[in-house]
C-alpha cells in the first residue's frame, strides 16, 4: 500500500558525492576569476587548505578541466572545460534560432557568415557558414575575436555595459593607455557602430580580410549575438546603405523581433 503525503511534507532532495561538489569549488573560482591562479590563492577561493586542494587539481588536470602553467606553475581551466563552455554556448537559444539564417546569408550574399557571441574571454565564434565561392575566410568554431580590431569586437564593444568592456579591454592588451574614453578613434568607432546599427572592419586583425557585423537584441534589449560578413577586402562592400549591410541588418532586426526585442 502506498504511504501517503503529508502536505508539508518537502521531496529530499537527490543525495551527490559530496567530494565532488568540493572539488567543483575550485572550478567555481576559476570560472569566477577568469585567469590562472596560484595554488594559494585557489585554495583560499575554495576554502580548503592547499594540501587538501592539489589532489583535486591533479584529477582535474588528468581529466582536461585544468592545466598548469609550465613557467609559474598557476593553474587555469583546460582545454575540456573550454571545449564544454563552447559546446554551452553553442546550445543557446538564439544561436539555435540565428544558425539557419547565416546559411541563408552565406549562400544569398557570397560571403562566409559568423554568429559570435560574448564569452568568458570576449566575443567567441560558434558557428560559421562558409561563402559558396571558391575564396574562403577561415574562421574557427572558438576563436575569440579582438574587441579593437575585429567588427565583431567592436559591435560588443558599443552595446555591452562599459565596465564589462573596460574590463575585456584590460585583458586583450594589458594597456590602461586604452580606457573607454580616453582613445578618440576607438570612441569614434563604437558611436558610428550604435548610430548605424553595424560595425566594420577594413583590413583589420588579417590584412586583405573585411568584415561587417549586425546586432541581435533579446526581449530586454541586450545584445545576445552579432551576425559577421566576412570577405577579401577588394571584394566587400563596407557601405552601411549598401546591399549586404542592408541584409544583415535585416536579419539582425528579424531575428531581435522573434526574439522579443521591439525597436524604440
Amino acid at each position: 500500500m502506498n504511504t501517503p503525503t503529508l502536505p508539508n511534507e518537502e521531496k529530499a532532495s537527490p543525495r551527490g558525492i559530496q567530494s565532488i561538489e568540493v572539488g567543483g569549488q575550485l572550478l567555481i573560482a576559476l570560472a569566477h576569476h577568469g585567469r590562472p591562479m596560484a595554488l594559494k590563492d585557489l585554495a583560499r577561493e575554495g576554502q580548503m587548505a592547499p594540501a587538501k586542494a592539489h589532489p583535486y587539481l591533479v584529477s582535474f588536470i588528468k581529466l582536461g578541466l585544468v592545466e598548469q602553467e609550465a613557467s609559474s606553475g598557476r593553474y587555469g581551466l583546460g582545454p575540456l572545460a573550454l571545449q564544454l563552455g563552447l559546446i554551452s554556448l553553442q546550445q543557446y537559444e538564439p544561436v539555435r534560432l540565428a544558425t539557419p539564417r547565416i546559411e541563408e546569408l552565406a549562400a544569398q550574399l557570397q560571403v562566409t557568415v559568423a554568429i559570435a557571441v560574448w564569452g568568458n574571454r570576449g566575443p567567441t565564434i560558434v558557428r560559421v557558414a562558409e561563402a559558396p565561392s571558391p575564396v574562403h575566410i577561415s574562421m574557427r568554431h572558438g576563436t575569440v575575436m579582438s574587441l579593437r580590431g575585429t567588427a565583431s569586437g567592436r559591435l560588443f564593444a558599443a552595446h555591452l555595459a562599459p565596465a564589462v568592456v573596460q574590463a575585456a579591454l584590460a585583458a586583450e592588451d594589458g594597456a590602461e593607455g586604452h580606457k573607454l574614453g580616453k582613445n578618440k578613434d576607438f570612441d569614434e568607432q563604437l558611436k558610428q557602430a550604435r548610430a548605424e546599427g553595424l560595425a566594420r572592419s577594413l583590413d583589420g586583425v588579417v590584412p586583405g580580410v573585411s568584415a561587417l557585423a549586425a546586432p541581435v537584441f533579446d526581449d530586454q534589449g541586450r545584445m545576445v549575438l552579432s551576425l559577421t560578413a566576412i570577405g577579401p577586402s577588394g571584394h566587400f562592400d563596407l557601405d552601411a546603405r549598401g546591399p549586404l549591410a542592408c541584409a544583415l541588418k535585416r536579419a539582425g532586426q528579424e531575428l531581435s523581433r522573434q526574439l522579443g526585442w521591439l525597436a524604440d
